[in-house]
């Protein structure tokens, strides 16, 4: 039998749970028997130096109520129990694309009748998100242009640190990538690569079962990476089958610092082609969970 080994298949300049990541393993506690020296923060965190850190780093040098997390349709969003928790861990409050206001370079919102200029933006907002979304929002005001307001991240981190990265890494554990334009000659053995949109999120128009007819067919390939298949092992039993996991080592990176701290994690089961929602719609003992490590 071939042994287990981590394999990185994508990066993330963008929020992932953290808020959620921190009540959620608290609820485990409460009905199974998690040893103490478990937990599921990293470099030596703890729930409470986490949420100091976390808040810190949302917040910056304003107060909460200049702070918001901008998403689109908040309300509708499968991550909208995480924006609570980070209501709760820092005092800010999630509002819509559709409901900032502009004027002039300055942003807007308004909460219980007062309009509030917002100095700094929690950006939870996916770009690919927001065009397919356009036609059932009202007018909304351009983000990209030059505006008053400082962001944390920027939406450009989501272009650049994320599968856009992978072509230029070379390791061992980092799956072969390549920018399917600079390709001079494709891999006889296709079966082994899975295709993938540079800028999408969630699993959207990745190609498992790559031709060359489909790639032939690709009127942007420099929009494309084309990456050897990483065959996810079902090592975590379950009550029936046994589940693949991906882990997301989530990052906090405070003001200063030269490098991002490991801080948080999130574990996700799958029985599916791949990870996500849509791929194991009938599939039990599968989704987001948390991964525990000795303290």
């Amino acid at each position: 039998m071939q042994a287990a080994e981590p394999q990185l298949i994508e990066m993330q300049g963008f929020p992932s749970l953290f808020a959620y990541q921190c009540a959620y393993p608290d609820l485990l506690r409460k009905y199974f028997p998690i040893p103490d020296d478990q937990t599921q923060f990293l470099s030596g965190y703890t729930k409470e130096t986490f949420i100091e850190q976390f808040r810190k780093i949302i917040i910056g040098n304003h107060i909460p109520e200049e702070v918001i997390l901008l998403e689109i349709h908040p309300e509708t969003q499968k991550t909208r129990i995480d924006f609570a928790f980070t209501r709760d861990y820092t005092g800010i409050e999630t509002v819509c694309i559709s409901k900032l206001i502009r004027e002039g370079s300055r942003l807007y919102y308004e909460k219980a009748g007062k309009k509030i200029q917002i100095k700094r933006i929690y950006n939870r907002l996916i770009f690919d998100d927001l065009k397919s979304s356009a036609a059932s929002l009202p007018p909304f005001i351009d983000i990209t242009d030059a505006l008053d307001v400082e962001w944390i991240p920027h939406p450009n981190w989501f272009y650049r640190i994320s599968k856009y990265t992978l072509p230029f890494i070379r390791h061992t554990y980092v799956p072969e990538t390549w920018f399917l334009n600079e390709i001079k000659q494709l891999p006889k053995d296709l079966e082994n690569y899975v295709l993938k949109p540079l800028f999408s999120f969630a699993g959207q128009g990745v190609m498992i079962d790559v031709t060359l007819d489909a790639l032939e067919a690709i009127e942007d390939p420099e929009n494309y990476i084309l990456q050897r298949k990483v065959n996810y092992a079902a090592v975590v039993e379950t009550p029936d089958d046994p589940a693949k996991v991906e882990i997301r080592i989530m990052y906090l990176w405070p003001e200063g610092e030269k490098r991002p701290h490991a801080a948080i994690n999130l574990a996700r089961l799958s029985k599916g082609k791949m990870v996500g929602v849509r791929y194991n719609k009938d599939k039990e003992w599968v989704g987001g969970s948390v991964a525990f490590f000795e303290k």
